[in-house]
């Protein structure tokens, strides 16, 4: 795997994992909106969700969760592409812009008002959430009672 492909495979997850209406509020705060043209316009489906019994399992089909796909390309020539969950067109469109945008001169610019502040959002959503399970932890431990 390139470095390019991890790179925006990272970033594509960040985005995928925002709130409703983030990126685009976010992007709009950082720019104004390049013009682009469609290659697939914002389209609803589903797909099927896979899982494992206790992690580790054989995989089993969990059941089905709606996704938002689109790809775009801007005046420049760069391709832009969105998966996201929900049923939301605008943020699959909001996503496929900044990820034509970061193949851009722009990348750095994005990189810090958008990736940067989503992904320190979702640490400290995972942080808080780990503490919280961390304050109801229960340590066990087996006594030995002396009876041989």
């Amino acid at each position: 795997m390139n470095e390019d492909y991890a790179a925006r495979q990272n970033w594509l997850g960040i985005m995928a994992k925002a709130p409703k209406g983030r990126v685009a509020n976010l992007l709009d705060a950082t720019m104004m909106p390049p013009a682009f043209t469609w290659l697939r316009a914002p389209e609803v489906g589903s797909t099927m969700v896979q899982a494992r019994a206790g992690a580790t399992g054989a995989p089993f089909n969990l059941g089905e969760v709606s996704v938002t796909r689109c790809a775009l390309t801007l005046a420049t020539g760069e391709v832009g592409h969105a998966y996201i969950q929900g049923r939301s067109k605008a943020d699959a469109e909001a996503v496929a812009v900044v990820d034509a945008l970061m193949q851009t001169a722009a990348a750095p610019m994005l990189q810090t008002a958008v990736l940067d502040v989503l992904d320190a959002e979702q640490t400290a959503k995972r942080e808080a959430r780990a503490a919280k399970a961390a304050a109801t932890k229960v340590d066990f431990f087996t006594m030995v009672r002396g009876e041989d």
